[in-house]
């Protein structure tokens, strides 16, 4: 076996971004050969990923864009396993690499192109920082006026389209979804499920006072009302002036919201209880 000189180690770290000690074993395999270790250790990352690839990934961030010529927003996730990982210089790059591709794949499933155009980019990076990385929803909005907002930590982020107005708007707009979190434009836009589940729960819960039914029936529909007002967008108090309504706001420009999405990292994953002696056992055997 070859002696492994410290700047042949730090040059393969350089070219390749992964571990000190990982580098001195791909270059001992390697007989020193820097080209012949890099070769191995992109054989070696793609069953890394493989193993890496069912580990919950619920950090990460959110970026958009605005494509002028196209009057479309694209708004992506990508998500890692920690917060750490998810300021990494790598893990950012990749981010903005995903950003492009989503861009540049606009017909048909953009996810599932991006997610075939990254994949190997992807197990590189998995390789480099030693944990999952999953590119989990791309969406866009086109058509109208339209804009998004970011909140300042890549936590949350939301795209909108409106009927009229202008790109301030839209992005006031977008900031409101993002801070309030509205299920829909208007209570009309609630699903029948959604609204039985909270009829459910309101009943139960005034089933339980000790009142006349006339004044349940009073308190249901109080209680439905508000409900109603605090998941519709249109009748939440407008953020940045909470003395108007949503809807009064959008009056005065005389637009309507088209649509909106908003994505929080992580948002509805389960997740994976870790056994933690095993997993730094499994990583120890990596």
């Amino acid at each position: 076996m070859a002696d492994i000189s410290a700047s042949q180690v730090k040059e393969l770290r350089k070219k390749t971004g992964i571990g000190l000690m990982d580098c001195k074993k791909a270059l001992q395999e390697s007989d020193g050969d820097i080209e012949l270790a890099i070769v191995n250790l992109r054989k070696n990352s793609v069953l890394k990923a493989e193993k890496k690839s069912s580990r919950s990934a619920i950090e990460g961030i959110i970026l958009a864009e605005i494509i002028d010529d196209l009057n479309k927003v694209i708004l992506v996730e990508v998500n890692c396993e920690t917060d750490f990982v998810s300021k990494d210089e790598n893990f950012l790059k990749f981010c903005n690499q995903v950003l492009i591709a989503s861009k540049n794949s606009l017909e048909g499933d953009i996810l599932e192109k991006v997610n075939k155009d990254m994949d190997e980019a992807r197990k590189v990076l998995i390789q480099k920082v030693g944990e999952n990385i999953v590119i989990r929803k791309v969406k866009s909005i086109d058509g109208g006026v339209i804009n998004f907002y970011i909140h300042s930590n890549k936590k949350i982020g939301t795209i909108v389209s409106l009927s009229a107005g202008d790109k301030e708007l839209a992005k006031d707009i977008a900031m409101h979804v993002t801070a309030s979190h509205p299920l829909v434009i208007s209570s009309e836009d609630l699903s029948e499920d959604i609204l039985n589940k909270e009829k459910e729960i309101i009943n139960s819960q005034v089933s339980q006072e000790n009142k006349p039914p006339e004044i349940q029936e009073k308190m249901i529909q109080g209680r439905l009302n508000k409900y109603l007002a605090e998941v519709s967008l249109v009748k939440q108090p407008f953020i940045k002036d909470p003395s108007k309504s949503v809807e009064e706001l959008l009056i005065e420009s005389k637009a309507e919201v088209n649509s909106f999405f908003r994505i929080e990292v992580g948002e509805g994953i389960e997740v994976e209880e870790v056994n933690f002696a095993a997993e730094v056992m499994a990583q120890i055997e990596d």
